[in-house]
């Protein structure tokens, strides 16, 4: 469900999905307002949000590798490794 929690940059279209078609409204597509899982978009837009709401507690993303995130508080050192929607 974390992909749910993207913002859209760009509008997107999907047609009505199936069993939840509104019979007044056949044929007619829908306007996605947040990404959804198996959008292409989606890991993306999630990242993008995810790297702004870590960024607010002081982790800086490694320059190297993008899914790696670091704090430093005095001498404690906090490493967090993200790995598609999952935190070590």
């Amino acid at each position: 469900t974390a992909f749910l929690h993207g913002i859209l940059e760009k509008t997107v279209y999907m047609t009505q999905p199936e069993g939840f078609v509104n019979p007044s409204n056949v044929g007619k597509v829908c306007k996605l307002k947040k990404s959804i899982y198996g959008l292409k978009q989606a890991s993306r837009s999630w990242n993008l949000r995810f790297d702004e709401a870590i960024s607010k507690f002081s982790f800086i993303k490694n320059p190297d590798e993008s899914c790696v995130y670091k704090k430093v508080s005095g001498s404690d050192i906090a490493f967090l490794v993200l790995y598609v929607d999952d935190m070590l």
